[in-house]
């Protein structure tokens, strides 16, 4: 039975598909994904890399479809995959992208899949041009949007100049979506505090795919997050803010825990930019503001769900996930403020965040004891068995490593 803080009801008839590429079973932001639509009345799919993953445990789930990925395969096995989904479906459904190269095929290709998946009509290149790091940053400075100084070298002597250029620490990422699977320059987001530490990165040479960015001090910085679903043209139907509080890697990865805080000047920037560059979909935006100039800097923007979107609400209880649905089968979006003061919390992941905090800081982190009207990325009471398999499969993934450890001080 639906409840009345479920919101607006969505077209039972028309289903929903959690779309992926790549494998990353423990993800919350694809839980979330599930029960906000399941909860507000729509049939829901979800392709999932095997029976077991917490979200093909999730009682809001109709139907899984097993399709472990790399994200190695090429766009033809892809398209295939989807189009055979679609298939077995039987009928019009709104995919809900979670991973940015899910995000870009379906932009890329929505000619084809347009005979099953209803999709927000944004320009075919657009999602990839901002999940690129060096695109997005070019984009911005057309545009004049605030956005930290980057570079993207090319072979090691520019490495070496980007470096010495934008001052040390750096922050290195990923340049583009689909090489961080197939040629990953790191791991993840991280900074490096010397020339030499960078040089040992990277022996002589090819470069893989790489952006160098400037590091902004924390104690000058403050790390926003925007949320947003935009119709046609661009038009924002919900914008949401809020403020990140930690993170795991600490600082540039994972939000942990995060609050939901009205920021009008933020919310404008985010909207226009998308008005300007004519984005439709659900998208995900991180800024840094800069306390050294007074701006915010647009640091990733994520063309698809991000995984802590369950974070916001209006008052009306619509999230960007509910708005696409509601959007896509021709339902009003009802309007209402952002509901503030909601904290996000991913628990297993913001313990390691806290011990990072207190080894760093040598005190308690704010906010650490918990709070009313938290949204948890994996306890639920009327949905709790992704929290159990997520719960073994995080332990079994510590038990691995502490054996790994233990193993490598024996040889």
């Amino acid at each position: 039975m639906r409840r009345a803080s479920d919101g607006p009801p969505l077209d039972p008839a028309v289903p929903a598909l959690l779309t992926k590429v790549g494998r990353y079973p423990q993800h919350h932001g694809g839980l979330g994904v599930v029960r906000t639509l399941g909860r507000a009345g729509a049939t829901v799919h979800a392709v999932v890399e095997d029976r077991l993953t917490p979200v093909a445990l999730s009682r809001h789930v109709s139907r899984t479809f097993v399709r472990p990925t790399t994200g190695l395969e090429g766009p033809d096995a892809l398209l295939a995959a989807f189009l055979a989904i679609g298939r077995s479906v039987g009928a019009p459904f709104v995919p809900v992208p979670t991973d940015d190269e899910a995000a870009i095929l379906i932009a890329e290709h929505a000619d084809v899949l347009s005979e099953y998946f209803l999709l927000p009509p944004v320009p075919a290149g657009l999602p990839r041009l901002l999940a690129g790091k060096a695109s997005l940053h070019a984009l911005c400075e057309g545009l004049g949007v605030g956005s930290p100084r980057s570079r993207a070298p090319a072979d090691r002597d520019e490495l070496v100049d980007a470096g010495r250029e934008l001052g040390f620490p750096v922050v290195l990422k990923n340049r583009d979506a689909w090489t961080r699977l197939h040629a990953p320059a790191v791991g993840g987001t991280i900074a490096v505090r010397d020339e030499r530490d960078l040089l040992l990165r990277f022996p002589p040479g090819a470069l893989p795919p790489l952006l160098v960015q400037e590091y902004i001090p924390r104690e000058a910085a403050e790390d926003w997050i925007t949320h947003l679903y935009c119709g046609a043209g661009g038009e924002p139907r919900v914008v949401f803010t809020g403020l990140k509080l930690r993170s795991w890697p600490p600082h540039a990865g994972v939000t942990t825990r995060a609050v939901a805080l009205g920021n009008p000047v933020l919310a404008e920037l985010a909207a226009d930019l998308c008005r300007r560059i004519g984005y439709s979909g659900v998208a995900d935006l991180d800024w840094r503001y800069d306390g050294r100039d007074g701006r915010y800097k647009l640091v990733d923007f994520n063309p698809r769900a991000g995984a802590q979107f369950r974070l916001f609400e209006t008052v009306r209880a619509v999230d960007v996930v509910r708005a696409l649905h509601l959007d896509l089968t021709g339902r009003d979006v009802p309007a209402g403020p952002q509901v503030d003061g909601r904290v996000f919390v991913a628990g297993h992941l913001d313990l390691p965040s806290v011990a990072s905090w207190l080894r760093e800081e040598r005190r308690l982190p704010p906010p650490l004891l918990p709070v009313a009207g938290v949204e948890r990325a994996w306890l639920s009471a009327e949905d709790p068995l992704p929290a159990v398999a997520e719960a073994v499969r995080f332990l079994g993934a510590v038990a691995r490593r502490i054996g790994r450890d233990a193993r490598a001080l024996l040889e």
